[in-house]
Formats: C-alpha cells, sequence, structure tokens
C-alpha cells in the first residue's frame, strides 16, 4: 500500500512538471488567448487518480508555474479555473472514458470554466469589458475544443492498451 502511494506521489510529480513546462514554454500566449497541450498531463491525472489529485496538479502546476516562470501578474481566480479544469476531467474521465464523457468534459472546460470564467478573470484583471474580450476569445475556444476532444481520446485509447498499472 505505501509503495503505490509513493509511486502515485512520483507520477503526480511528474505530471505538475510536464504540466508546467508545456503551459509556460510550449504554449502559444497573449494578454488574453492561451493555445497549448498543458491539459494532456492533468487529464492523464485524471484517468489514473480522479478528480483529486487532477485538480492539485492543475492548481499546483499554475501556480507554481505563476511564481517560477511568469507570464502576466498571479491572479487566484486562474488557478481556481485550474483546479476546477482537473476536478471536472476527473469527475468525467475517471472511471470511465466513453466519446459522450470525454465531449462533455471538453464541453464544460472549453465553454463554462475557460471561455465564461477565465475571461471574467482577464476582465477583471485587466479592466477590459467582458462583451468584447467574450467575443475575441471565442476563436480560442473553437480551437481548443476539437484539439482537446481528440487529444483526449487518443490519450485514453493509448492509457487502456498499455494498461494504466504502467503508468501508475
Amino acid at each position: 500500500m505505501k509503495k503505490q502511494k509513493i509511486s502515485m506521489l512520483a507520477t503526480l510529480g511528474m505530471l505538475l512538471a510536464i504540466e508546467i513546462v508545456l503551459s509556460r514554454f510550449c504554449s502559444i500566449s497573449a494578454w488574453n488567448i492561451k493555445i497549448g497541450f498543458s491539459f494532456v498531463p492533468v487529464a492523464v491525472a485524471a484517468v489514473l487518480y480522479g478528480a483529486a489529485p487532477a485538480a492539485a496538479v492543475a492548481a499546483l502546476g499554475d501556480f507554481v508555474g505563476a511564481i517560477l516562470f511568469p507570464i502576466g501578474p498571479y491572479f487566484p481566480g486562474f488557478t481556481l479555473t485550474a483546479a476546477l479544469t482537473g476536478a471536472v476531467l476527473g469527475l468525467f474521465l475517471h472511471k470511465r472514458q466513453t466519446v459522450v464523457r470525454i465531449g462533455g468534459a471538453v464541453a464544460v472546460n472549453q465553454l463554462v470554466l475557460s471561455l465564461l470564467l477565465n475571461t471574467l478573470w482577464i476582465s477583471m484583471l485587466y479592466g477590459a469589458p467582458y462583451g468584447p474580450l467574450f467575443l475575441t476569445r471565442i476563436v480560442q475556444t473553437a480551437v481548443l475544443i476539437p484539439v482537446q476532444f481528440i487529444v483526449i481520446g487518443v490519450m485514453t485509447k493509448a492509457l487502456g492498451r498499455y494498461g494504466k498499472r504502467a503508468m501508475a
């Protein structure tokens, strides 16, 4: 039992490091748009371990990344959104990964958390009007919905094919 917990912590630590690298160095970022693959390690944590560990990887990734490699000023709202993203992925994907569950996870994350909530945080942080900002962020959402759906679908098939135990 203790060996499993150590293995889980080591895997989550690795996923956290990967999330920070993907988010801070392998993403396209502007002040109001961010497109990248930092969702992948969070989705892996969600599939392997569930909502709470995935939320921890996402929130810690946002916080540690913002402190070590700032893109702009730190704002705790983005950390909250990151934690909610991990939790949603965990709730949808931990037990079963079907097309409907993957679609639901991506829809909630992109339409509710990213488009609505992160747009609110950007509006508050920079004092930009919500409406026009919302319209510009629709492009990011339109790009990321199919990307996340396909990548998470392929990733869950790979985890299933090669065995979740190999990653854990």
